[in-house]
Order: structure tokens, then C-alpha cells, then sequence
């Protein structure tokens, strides 16, 4: 049974490594983007236009990358607690 358990763990750990790594390139090209709309706004408001919708969509991009982040950070303790089990199994 413990081998089984030890798999288990193994495997658990291997999905969430992959989660994390998902997630850092997922929040590095979301900033990658947040960016870009910030630089439209800024090209938005020179040439005169009205800014309220681009600067309501990066204010809502960089909400989105907060939780992101929160959640990168979830799946990094997850992956810790996970790495901490595969050891001691």
C-alpha cells in the first residue's frame, strides 16, 4: 500500500508542477498584455480619444494578474506540501 501511496503522491506532484508552470507563463504573458494596454491608453489619451474603456479593461487585466498571482502562489505551497509527502513516503 505504501507504494501505491507513494505513487499517488508522485503523481500528484508531477500535475502540479505543471500547473505552476502553466501558470507563471500564463501570468508573464498577461503582464505582456497589461502592458500593451497601457500603452494604447497612453496612445489613446495623446491623440485626444477617450481613454475610459481601455483604461477600465487594464485596470480589470491587472485585477485578473493579482489573483493569478494568488493563485500561483497556492499551487506553489501545494507543490512544497506535495514534494514534502513524495520524501517521506
Amino acid at each position: 500500500m505504501a507504494g501505491a501511496e507513494h505513487a499517488n503522491w508522485a503523481e500528484q506532484l508531477r500535475s502540479e508542477r505543471a500547473l505552476l508552470v502553466k501558470a507563471e507563463v500564463d501570468i508573464e504573458e498577461g503582464w505582456k498584455r497589461l502592458r500593451s494596454q497601457q500603452d494604447l491608453v497612453l496612445w489613446l489619451r495623446r491623440a485626444g480619444h477617450d481613454t475610459n474603456e481601455a483604461e477600465r479593461l487594464a485596470s480589470l487585466l491587472k485585477q485578473t494578474l493579482i489573483e493569478w498571482e494568488r493563485h500561483r502562489t497556492l499551487i506553489a505551497q501545494r507543490v512544497a506540501y506535495l514534494e514534502g509527502q513524495v520524501t517521506s513516503s
